[in-house]
């Protein structure tokens, strides 16, 4: 199988370090790419967003699998062309995107399917998000309607701030504070079948203790120690199966990975937010415990037929990512510097290298490109093991202004 994947951050590079793994891909082929990904597929130039040249790409390669993974390009459209050529892809509709593309859509889906999530208001004037901030109280929760690259969320307890951010967006939803601790959990589906993942927790502040700004993510780890048991099988019945059959029955049927982010509140599961795609950072410790081939998953899920797979096989063991950010980051990152360190990092094995924002520079060598540059992951037999071997091989990695977190999974893994 020829399988190309459209994107170009260290999601798309953990997918490509799997799918090059798998003995059924012939062929991997990543466009855009980065430096990273360059060392395990062919590079190719395209705009993301623009299905009719992503096709006409997927055509030249003879590509029997395309993996959209970012989520402008799953907004845009880009899988409907795809599709209409008869190219197997993964990942949704523009329709079905708009699960992530917008929080008002995604509010009346979980209405509709009768999913547990935070009460809301949809505004779209000052007066209105004032009024919605007053009846909630703090902490305050605003949240762009729209995509917003993992900043679009504020939660703060000062309201001016978060009426300031309110302001600033078309459309925001204002909601109700969940408390207590979040969970990703990954599914594919195939618009029918939802196959669960295992659940991760990742970290969102940009510094130790939870402190300092929202970013895309700073760190993840799986398994959580301290998660109910029968977690999984609870939000498969009460939040993913519900969603896919809700899609489905308005027209609109979900093909790809439903990303549920949860609030394991005092009174119970609460959807906190849904994304249409695989997530960044949870995405490189998901599948550095998975041991069934990837390929074969993802393109039941595009053909219909996930339905007929055996049960996913896993590492009994844990994983941990710590990301490297660029200074300045997430407000204003720098870009351009050398990268030393990469080989050093993966040399005894023990931990490898996923690229976020990387290039090559002139000289062969490795520059920043991006606020997430790269992220160090391992796996172990536990997480304290997993973290000590991520830890190891971040160490050796080193680029002007680099800025991590020294905590990730710190908590679990004692």
């Amino acid at each position: 199988m020829k399988v190309l994947v459209i994107g170009g951050g260290a999601r798309e590079h953990a997918l490509c370090r799997s799918l090059s793994q798998d003995p059924a891909v012939t062929e991997l082929h990543c466009a855009p790419g980065n430096a990273g990904i360059a060392r395990v597929a062919a590079l190719h130039p395209v705009d993301q967003l623009d299905g009719a040249a992503v096709t006409a790409l997927a055509q030249e390669l003879g590509a029997g699998l395309v993996v959209v993974g970012p989520e402008a390009p799953l907004v845009a459209g880009v899988a409907d062309p795809l599709r209409a050529a008869g190219i197997p892809v993964f990942g949704p509709s523009a329709a079905a995107a708009q699960l992530e593309g917008s929080k008002a859509f995604a509010k009346d889906v979980m209405a509709g399917a009768g999913v547990p999530t935070a009460r809301s208001y949809v505004c779209t004037t000052e007066q209105e998000a004032a009024e919605a901030l007053d009846a909630f109280g703090a902490p305050y929760v605003v949240k762009d309607d729209g995509l917003a690259a993992g900043k679009g969320v504020v939660v703060t307890e000062d309201r001016a701030a978060a009426l300031e951010h309110a302001k600033g967006c078309e459309r925001v939803v204002i909601e109700e504070y969940l408390d207590g601790p979040e969970v990703s959990l990954f599914a594919i589906t195939d618009g029918t079948t939802v196959l669960p993942l295992v659940p991760a927790q990742d970290f969102k502040r940009a510094l130790d203790g939870d402190q300092g700004p929202n970013t895309g993510g700073m760190g993840a780890y799986t398994p959580l120690p301290w998660a109910p048991e029968g977690l999984v099988e609870e939000v498969l019945e009460t939040v993913l199966q519900p969603t896919v059959d809700e899609l489905r029955r308005r027209g609109t049927p979900f093909s790809g990975l439903l990303y549920a982010g949860l609030a394991l509140t005092s009174r119970g599961t609460r959807v906190v937010e849904f994304n249409a795609r695989f997530g960044d950072p949870e995405t490189q410790v998901v599948l550095a415990r998975l041991r069934t081939p990837l390929a074969g998953v993802l393109l039941a899920a595009a053909n219909g037929t996930l339905g007929e797979l055996e049960a996913l096989r896993w590492d009994e063991g844990a994983a941990v990512t710590v990301v490297m950010a660029s200074k300045g980051y997430p407000a204003n990152p720098r870009t351009g510097d050398p990268i030393e360190g990469l080989d050093e990092a993966e040399a005894d094995g023990t931990a490898f290298v996923l690229h976020a924002g990387t290039r090559s520079g002139a000289e062969g060598e490795v520059l920043t490109a991006g606020g997430r540059v790269l992220s160090v992951t391992a796996t172990g037999a536990d997480l304290a093991e997993a973290r000590a071997k991520a830890y190891a091989g971040l160490s050796k990695i080193s680029f002007k202004g680099a800025q991590h977190r020294t905590d990730i999974a710190a908590r679990a893994a004692q």
